[in-house]
């Protein structure tokens, strides 16, 4: 009995660079060079030392690097530690109708490979980050239910073991064979998600390292599940509840998943940026105060408002605020920006902020799409009576809306900037330059080189 896995499978494997439109090799080039920067200053994210000490005492094949730091791990590791710093910050870019953040895990286990294997060039990088995408994103496009598991790590990391057998040029079958391998392995609960645990974002670190070993054991002659999207206990029924695949995978070897990608231009859960968005758009707009503001009401679709519609509470952590509409929203109604610097713990603990958004409340409109971001309706009352409003249809950083390559660069170099350990300025600068050229580039080993001190 065939499985839609068999369709992605061979989209992986005969699809060549040379067919990629223009638009697809930029847009990965431009969200290689944002998760790198994301990554470096993930260096800082929560029980990062604590998960590289771990790390090291699972194994003493040090063949991989772990990026802003001196450490190596066996790549399976290293490939989970630099996925979760990719992530742990929320700053990583979406494609928001799957609802995965595609290129941390992509980009984690082939680079892990790469230096531990060799052989890997800058256009089988580019080809399999575009394939990849392509893979983990209409498997996620295909969910017709809200989120249940952590799905940038579950289906998520099925993007990863294809950009594996991408570059490890895989056939069909030993593809279909590594992918699923993971499906045994994969997992993520949305519990820490509602919890604001710093374990979400390790989630898609697992599954980032399971995607390597799934791919190692495929190599092996191992074999997986062949009926893995729709068995009775594939991975649509056991991870989503329902499905549509061929509304998911409409349009697949014709418009590249890569090219829907959004930019993160605040670091927190995309979910939060509509709010924001509109909120400094009315402030800019009306020249709003802060300390004038009465209320904030913004209407938004149930998966917004499941993401990041928790309340304000008192000292909250780290995760927990960057996935909080009042707070993200009284910081940005404050300040008139949302930044790094705006998760450390004083400005957490800040009482004015507290205050304010305790007066931001975050309310449901049905918009017939679970997995639907926008339309968004923001409000903000003054004290004298008057409201503005405004209605978000497009998100800042989406493709309808995107980022120029300035704010693009300005990100990416404020972030290499954030890391835990400094990283030599001039790296940076080399490191644009080199993936701006990356097709050319014969050993992906030279990106690592640049990713630590």
């Amino acid at each position: 009995m065939s499985d839609a896995i068999e369709r992605l499978a061979a989209h992986l494997v005969e699809t060549s660079f040379e067919r990629m439109s223009p638009d697809a090799i930029t847009a990965a080039k431009t969200f290689i060079l944002d998760t790198f920067g994301v990554a470096i200053a993930g260096t800082t994210g929560p029980h990062v030392p604590e998960l590289i000490s771990t790390a090291k005492g699972w194994g003493s094949d040090a063949t991989a690097s772990v990026w802003g730091s001196r450490e190596r791990l066996p790549a399976p590791h290293a490939a989970m530690v630099n996925a979760y710093q990719a992530h742990n910050s929320e700053f990583d870019a979406i494609h928001e109708a799957a609802v995965i953040h595609p290129l941390a895990s992509i980009l984690a286990s082939v680079l892990a490979v790469a230096e531990r294997d060799g052989g890997i060039t800058g256009r089988d990088l580019l080809t399999a980050a575009v394939l990849g995408v392509d893979v983990s994103c209409s498997i996620g496009m295909a969910s017709t239910e809200t989120l249940k598991f952590f799905r940038p790590a579950t289906a998520g990391s099925f993007g990863a073991v294809a950009a594996l057998a991408r570059v490890r040029e895989f056939d069909v079958e030993k593809t279909i064979d590594a992918l699923g391998i993971q499906l045994g392995q994969i997992g993520g609960t949305m519990q820490v998600h509602e919890e604001g645990s710093p374990l979400l974002g390790m989630q898609l670190g697992f599954c980032t390292r399971s995607a390597v070993m799934s791919s190692d054991m495929a190599v092996a002659g191992i074999s997986g599940a062949r009926r893995i999207l729709e068995g009775d206990y594939g991975y649509f029924a056991l991870f989503e509840g329902g499905s549509d695949i061929e509304s998911g995978f409409a349009g697949l070897c014709e418009d590249w998943r890569i090219c829907d990608v959004s930019h993160k231009p605040f670091p927190s859960g995309r979910a939060t940026h509509g709010v924001i968005d509109g909120i400094l758009t009315l402030r800019e707009r009306h020249a709003i105060d802060a300390s004038e503001v009465a209320a904030v009401r913004a209407f938004v679709p149930p998966l917004v408002h499941q993401l990041t519609g928790r309340p304000m509470i008192a000292d909250p952590g780290v995760n927990y605020a960057r996935l909080c509409i009042p707070y993200v929203g009284a910081v940005a109604l404050q300040r008139g920006a949302v930044g790094i610097a705006d998760f450390q713990s004083a400005r957490l603990r800040d009482q004015g902020t507290a205050a304010l958004a305790s007066r931001i409340m975050v309310e449901i409109q049905d918009v017939g799409d679970p997995n639907a971001l926008v339309p968004q309706r923001i409000e903000i009352e003054m004290t004298d009576g008057t409201i503005h409003a405004v209605d978000m249809a497009e998100v800042i950083g989406s493709p309808a809306k995107p980022l120029s390559r300035e704010r693009h660069l300005e990100k990416f170099r404020e972030n290499w900037k954030s890391g835990a350990i400094a990283l030599v300025g001039d790296r940076g600068e080399q490191l644009i330059e080199l993936v701006d050229r990356l097709e050319d580039v014969e050993d992906c080993c030279e990106i690592a080189k640049l990713l630590v001190p």
